[in-house]
């Protein structure tokens, strides 16, 4: 059957197989982009536009879909959908589009596709560098476990990399050598992208030190660059995410700050100086490995305070004059 004849009801399997193979996302993503795209399967089917072919999809049917998703109901609290979720239906009939462009198969292009404005501004927790400061100086750096959390803090602050991204880390990646200022390391982040992360002198310094006291025990065979010290006899002792987040809570508790903070938050941290630093959002978007800048726009309320300074420095106002 050639393709442009296929309803789009019959194309959702190959569209998978090419996020898959030509985009090279993951299965979770995928499972996502299927459970989306049910969604408009459901919403085709009551409207008998079943057997609709790519070509037929019209910009009146978008705006119907719209319009059905914006009265939906969410099932667990009965509220309608917010704006952001429904834009993730939008977005996986987006990529849709998108597959049928790819293909050379007549359709309405994907731009066609615009997001909703979310509810309301979202908000992102960070600390200050004073805050951040206390943090780093809670560990007890006399512990080998305690210089182990303190290069933790300074890699997550320095990186902005994900909790998930350091603890799969291995000890041979890191390569210090005496003097350095700066280092250089690969990554591959969420989506199996890769990305470059940094980490400053700071950070490699608390890294070095860390390490040296592993390379001084002659037991210590363990691939990964982070390690726990309580974990059961010849269980792996990888540090997993779970314990990071309790070892950071004890010391969140520790400098006083405020109980919500979590590894990520180091990670809002990082992106929230760089641009206060005046590093354009395009590069904050490279170096915390965001596919899309819309995610990386979470961060307004940097960008909207400068531009707001900037305005009041910079913009004047004509003399009044007296008549």
């Amino acid at each position: 059957m050639n393709k442009s004849s296929k309803p789009i009801t019959k194309h959702i399997n190959d569209f998978l197989d090419w996020i898959d193979i030509e985009k090279g996302l993951s299965s979770k993503t995928q499972e996502n982009y299927r459970r989306f795209l049910e969604k408009f399967l459901n919403w085709l089917k009551p409207n008998k536009l079943n057997s609709l072919l790519p070509h037929q999809l019209t910009s009146e049917h978008i705006w119907d879909y719209r319009v059905f998703l914006s009265r939906q109901s969410h099932t667990q609290n009965n509220q309608s959908l917010k704006k952001s979720t429904q834009n993730y239906y939008l977005i996986a009939l987006r990529a849709l589009l998108s597959y049928f462009v790819a293909k050379d198969i007549l359709s309405l292009p994907p731009d066609k596709i615009t997001l909703s404005r979310p509810d309301k501004e979202q908000t992102v927790k960070f600390l200050t560098l004073e805050q951040l400061e206390k943090l780093f100086s809670a560990p007890d750096i006399t512990s080998i476990q305690g210089l182990r959390d303190r290069a933790i803090l300074e890699s997550f602050f320095s990186t902005g990399m994900r909790i998930s991204e350091l603890t799969s880390l291995n000890r041979d990646q890191i390569k210090i050598k005496p003097g350095m200022d700066d280092l250089e390391l690969g990554i591959v982040g969420k989506g199996g992208r890769a990305r470059t992360v940094y980490f400053s002198k700071r950070a490699i310094e608390w890294l070095g030190k860390y390490l040296s006291l592993r390379d001084a025990d002659n037991n210590d065979k363990e691939k990964a660059l982070i390690i726990n010290y309580s974990g059961k006899k010849n269980a792996s002792r990888r540090l997993t995410p779970r314990a990071i987040e309790k070892n950071m809570k004890r010391y969140i508790i520790m400098a006083g700050l405020p109980i919500t903070t979590t590894p990520h938050v180091l990670r809002h941290s990082f992106a929230t100086d760089l641009l206060n630093q005046g590093v354009d959002m395009r590069l904050v978007q490279e170096f915390l490995g965001h596919k899309n800048i819309l995610a990386t726009q979470i961060y307004t309320h940097v960008t909207n305070k400068r531009l707001r300074d900037v305005h009041r420095k910079f913009h004047g106002e004509p003399e009044s004059k007296n008549n």
